[in-house]
Formats: structure tokens, sequence, C-alpha cells
């Protein structure tokens, strides 16, 4: 009897800052390799200029790296997936042009990925230990340009519960760092200043905004007016109480991100909850979910750290259950920069 084929998909990342190429088998990761781009630490956030041409420099090294960690060729291929968007368009099209060049090369299958449905479907990757949720599920996504909440009753059957109506969570917790005077990316160091704060330490008003809504732009105005205040008695406010000014901000956000949670399952019913996107690798988040599992009842599911931020691995995975439905994209498929997850 002959051995099943496997099926290898290439999954090209590109959206943002990050070059990274992932090389999937049947659902199972072969590889996934990233390149950061350092040069947009000293401007204090991306830069969409510099974030192309650094693309076009990584692209061909990492897709190239990609293939042989994978021990494969390229002609083991079986189509080739890449984000469309949404994301920087500069950016956008460096991955989108050198994925069609390269599936027209290869005579193989073009698969074009929407980004946000990448965080949601990076869940469906096949590993040790890992929790596939079944559907519906509800998932909140986070990343430093989107919030929402959306309901999965298949892999691409998603129906939005909820969002933001201006800011995106990612960037509050970026514009606080700022704020407290802290490098670029700041989210990660809040997260890590916190844990050594008291989350009690300052109370920050939250928005009034609709039951599955999100609003961040009073909360990060609200935070900017209490620390020039506070500045002003004392000029060394900030490095007297950083670990609490960080506490306490991580605090509110998360409060607001679960308080919105629990309002979605109690208004679907459904208590298999997810969490994906780059915020997702936030330390608080990740707990306060794990304790809303026990005391609530939920299954939670919650995505390994290399599969939160942006990476091909949840191109490739999103690219190979597409594959499995045979739906590819015609080679006239163009980058989006702005591309709503239902799309």
């Amino acid at each position: 009897m002959k051995a099943q084929q496997k099926t290898y998909i290439l999954g090209i990342e590109s959206s943002c800052d990050d070059t990274s190429a992932a090389v999937i088998c049947d659902g199972e990761v072969l590889s996934n390799v990233i390149a950061n781009q350092d040069v947009h630490s000293k401007y204090g956030g991306v830069v969409p200029e510099l974030a192309s041409r650094a693309h076009q420099q990584n692209i061909v090294p990492v897709v190239q790296q990609a293939i042989e960690r994978a021990g494969i060729t390229k002609e083991d291929l079986d189509a080739i997936s890449f984000t469309k968007g949404p994301g920087l368009m500069g950016s956008l099209l460096v991955g989108t042009s050198f994925a069609k060049s390269l599936a027209l090369g290869l005579d193989i299958p073009l698969i074009d990925v929407n980004h946000m449905q990448g965080h949601v479907l990076a869940h469906f990757i096949k590993e040790e230990g890992s929790k596939i949720p079944p559907f519906p599920f509800i998932c909140l996504t986070i990343s430093g340009g989107h919030t929402q909440i959306v309901k999965m009753n298949s892999h691409f059957d998603i129906e939005i519960l909820g969002e933001t109506i201006d800011d995106a969570v990612g960037e509050a917790f970026d514009k606080s760092a700022k704020i407290l005077g802290l490098p670029y990316p700041g989210g990660p160091l809040v997260d890590k200043y916190a844990q050594k704060g008291n989350p009690k330490a300052f109370a920050f008003t939250k928005p009034k905004v609709g039951d599955l809504e999100f609003s961040f732009s009073g909360l990060k105005t609200g935070i900017l007016y209490f620390v020039q205040r506070n500045v002003k008695e004392n000029p060394k406010f900030i490095e007297e109480n950083l670990y609490d000014i960080c506490a306490s901000i991580q605090h509110t956000i998360v409060e607001i991100l679960m308080d919105k949670l629990k309002k979605a399952v109690k208004q679907t019913g459904i208590k298999r909850v997810a969490i994906a996107g780059g915020v997702s690798a936030n330390s608080e988040i990740r707990r306060r979910l794990t304790l809303t599992e026990k005391h609530n009842g939920w299954t939670t599911y919650i995505p390994k750290f290399q599969y939160t931020t942006d990476n091909a691995a949840m191109i490739a995975i999103t690219g190979y259950l597409k594959f499995l439905e045979k739906n590819f994209s015609d080679i006239s498929t163009k980058a989006e920069a702005r591309l709503k997850v239902t799309e």
C-alpha cells in the first residue's frame, strides 16, 4: 500500500516590521524563521519606508533558511501562502510580490491569508501538548493594531462580536511606556516591571462604551495627564514609582479585557475561550485567563509564545487549512492595508 503523500506549505509574513517564513507539513511546523528589524527602536515606532526596505533585504535569506531547516527543497512545496493584509502597504507588497513570483516559478497554487485570521488559526498548529479548540469558540484577538472579540463557527466562518472604536490595546501599552520614558517596543517592559509593583497603587478610569466594544484613547490621555501632574509635583515621580505605575496600568487594561470577555461568554453561552495576537504574550492576561478557567468553568486556549507575535507559522497553517478546502488565490490578488478579520 502506497504511503499517503505529505503536504508542504510555505508561509510568508511581512505585514509590519518582521520578515518571517515557515514550512508546515500536514499541520506541523518544520521551520519558523523570523528576521527582526532593530532599526525602528531609535525612532520610537515602526517607520514604514525603512520596514519595506528591510523586508527586501531579508526575504530571500529568510525563505531559503525556512526551506533548508525544514529539510526539504523548494520543489517539494505544494503551495505558497502569504499575508495579503492588513498591515503596512510597503511591507505587504514585498511579501506579496515574492510569493507570487515563487508560486509562478514553481507552478504551484498561491494562497492569500488574512493576517488576523492567521493569529486565531495559529491555535490549529499541531504540536505535542497543544490543545486545539473545538468549534464554536470565542477568541480575544489583541495586538498593536487590533482589539476584537470574535466567534469562530469554523476555520473561515467568523463573526465579530465586538471591537475597538479607536485605539488598539497594544498601542495603549506602547504609548503608556513612551509616556514613562521606556524604549520601543514598551509593552513587554510594562509587563516586566508590573510584576514587581502594586496593581492597586494608582487608579485609572475605565472607558464607558458598548457591552463588547473597546476604547483605549481616553485611558491613554488619562495616563498622560496623571504622569504630567505628578511629575510637576515631584520630578522623580516616575523613577520612584515605576513598578507601581506599570502594575496599575497593566491591571486596568487587563480588567477591561477580562470584563468584555466575561460579557461575551455570558451573551453567547460559549465557554471555550482563546486568545491570540502579540499582546496575548502578556503574562497578566495569561494568568487571569487561567484563573477564570478555574473559577468560571471555562476551557481556555493560550497559544505558545512563538505563535503570538507576527510569525509565518500562523500564515502557513492558515494556508494549509485553505489548501485542504482548495481555496486558492488568483495571481491577480492584491495586498490590502485594511482588511477585516471576516474578509
